[in-house]
């Protein structure tokens, strides 16, 4: 709801003042229905008549029975706080249903005229006065009750038909999206419906929390809500629960029926799931094996890499004990080398994968952070440009909206006149308006404040504060592994890594961009005779990031859920 005072306006001491009251409801607005149109209409009538708005108040809200119209009584009662303060003789509107939807409603406003000599006025509609225009009144107050009756009784007439026909009459739930198709009003969201499907695959493993699920996704880029990216324990078990997943719905605390709309997880891994939750099944996984479950694959057969503690009795007493990871498969084919690990072996491993990120020299890794830098302080100055052009161009179109409305209210234009001129600047105050909101969020670096920002702000918005503090953490990268709990090993692997291996006496680790193209640098040869040794050195090794500046540059332009699991290495704690 939004309130406008209009006390500035200097009125005449026999002018009247007046309220503007619009409202339309959500369903009035997805047919077109506009509040601002409403607007126009009313200020041009009290423009005509020579009337002084005092306030306004505009509202979208249910036309369900029995909902609280907070809007509606708080401008019941500042009228009657304020009418002999203000001097308020009316309230105008485009029509009686847009304030009267029931019998109740103009009663209350008969009290008004009564108590505060408050009358009302209207648009579209007038009523003479005495008995006669008080009938009118009344049986048009009727007549507005009688539609919303009849409407609510059509809507839930409407969903028990669709309910009939198996398909859930009110909104989907995470994973899904309600559509206008007739035939499948309701389909799988393109992102939530993969997430809804990675937690149940995360959860029916049986190696994981609720709280770990929650960290699990995070790092893969599965935002809950934008406002609140990580999943709460309450929505993860709500879908956890939701048999809504595998093809059933349930309406009006019903039992549950089969629905029509796509499912999206299997029944027997539902049922693993309602197995785990409700502790009918024994958790054979064990969280202290961080690198095993799905992590690694065999680079001869293929098969997962599972963990096993070897436990042997020392001759002085006391037990050792040693932690291998191994090939799954216990049938091998015969040229199927033994692939086994030490986990101590197979941890430097992978911290000498990750030391192929850091660069040569500090030198090197300062020339591409400040390269990086720039190249995204250059984004954020061209979006800047591109912000005020189109600023500048929706205040023209919305001048140009006002004069053609004041143009009619004057006489100067017709009413076809302005028929046929609205719809061509409001389809491209529109345009510009959703260009402007699309404008894009990468912002200077965190730390630059030339164009007057928080360098504290929220990093959703901060797409090069990501980028330059992502490769910070690649330089140590290395350390970050050898000192990070189990958790945060697992989530560092999957966070960089697309596919990993393990043969006999090799690990080969995927990685995602920016990491492949930071990690596959060449070799630089000295050469000799031109230039100095540092020179030649430099201006290679430059030579050769530059790949690696235009991945990162790619990757931190995409849309942040698809970011969102490389914060998790720059801003979850260790």
């Amino acid at each position: 709801m939004s309130h406008h005072n209009h006390h500035n306006q200097l009125s005449h001491p026999n002018q009247k003042n007046i309220v503007i009251w619009s409202r339309v409801s959500s369903r009035e607005q997805r047919e077109g229905y506009s509040i601002d149109a409403q607007l126009r209409f009313c200020r041009a009538k009290a423009q005509r008549e020579g009337w002084n708005i005092c306030k306004e108040f505009a509202v979208a809200e249910s036309a369900k029975r029995g909902a609280e119209r907070t809007a509606f009584n708080e401008m019941y009662q500042w009228i009657r706080r304020n009418a002999r303060k203000e001097k308020i003789t009316a309230i105008v509107s485009h029509k009686l249903d847009r304030i009267c939807r029931n019998m109740r409603d103009a009663v209350r406003m008969q009290e008004l005229e009564d108590t505060c000599g408050v009358k009302l006025a209207f648009v579209d509609n007038e009523f003479g006065p005495g008995a006669a225009g008080l009938l009118s009144f009344n049986v048009m107050a009727a007549v507005a009750q009688y539609y919303s009756d009849n409407l609510r009784t059509e809507v839930l007439k409407g969903r028990n038909e669709k309910a009939e026909q198996g398909w859930l009459p009110a909104g989907a739930p995470f994973g899904y999206m309600n559509v206008k198709d007739r035939d499948k009003p309701i389909q799988p969201h393109p992102s939530e419906s993969r997430t809804v499907i990675r937690m149940f695959e995360l959860y029916s493993r049986d190696d994981t929390t609720f709280e770990l699920l929650a960290n699990q996704l995070f790092c893969e880029g599965h935002v809950y809500q934008p406002r609140q990216p990580r999943f709460p324990r309450t929505a993860i078990s709500y879908i956890l629960n939701n048999r809504f997943y595998i093809g059933q719905f349930r309406w009006q605390k019903k039992q549950w029926r089969p629905g029509k709309h796509e499912p999206l997880i299997d029944v027997s891994t539902f049922n693993r799931c309602q197995a785990l939750l409700g502790g009918k099944t024994r958790r054979l996984a064990k969280p202290d094996l961080p690198l095993a479950y799905k992590l690694f694959t065999c680079q001869y057969c293929g098969s997962l890499i599972t963990g096993e503690r070897i436990r042997r009795k020392l001759k002085g007493g006391g037990i050792r004990e040693h932690l291998y990871y191994r090939c799954a498969n216990n049938n091998p084919a015969p040229d199927h080398p033994v692939v086994r690990w030490r986990a101590e072996d197979l941890d430097a491993a992978i911290a000498a994968e990750l030391k192929k990120m850091q660069l040569p020299t500090p030198e090197i890794a300062e020339w591409f952070q400040q390269t990086l830098q720039q190249i995204f302080l250059n984004e954020a100055q061209q979006r800047d440009r591109q912000h005020t052009a189109l600023t500048r161009r929706q205040a023209e179109l919305t001048a140009s909206k006002d004069r053609l409305v004041r143009a009619y209210v004057s006489g100067l234009i017709d009413e076809e006149t302005l028929k046929r001129q609205s719809p061509d600047l409001d389809a491209q105050l529109l345009e510009t308006t959703r260009n402007l909101n699309s404008g894009g969020d990468i912002l200077p670096p965190r730390g630059d404040t030339s164009r007057g920002h928080n360098p504290c702000g929220d990093i959703v918005n901060r797409r090069g504060d990501i980028a330059t503090d992502l490769f910070n953490w690649t330089q140590r990268a290395a350390d970050d592994w050898t000192g990070s709990n189990l958790v945060r090993k697992r989530a560092i692997l999957e966070s960089i890594s697309l596919n990993r291996t393990l043969g006999d006496v090799s690990l080969y680790i995927s990685k995602r961009k920016p990491f492949y193209e930071l990690a596959k640098r060449p070799s630089i040869q000295l050469l000799r005779g031109e230039c100095t040794e540092s020179q030649t050195n430099l201006q290679m090794i430059q030579d050769s990031l530059r790949p690696a500046l235009k991945a990162s540059t790619e990757v931190f332009s995409e849309p942040y859920p698809q970011i969102q699991h490389l914060t998790a290495l720059i801003y979850l704690t260790p």
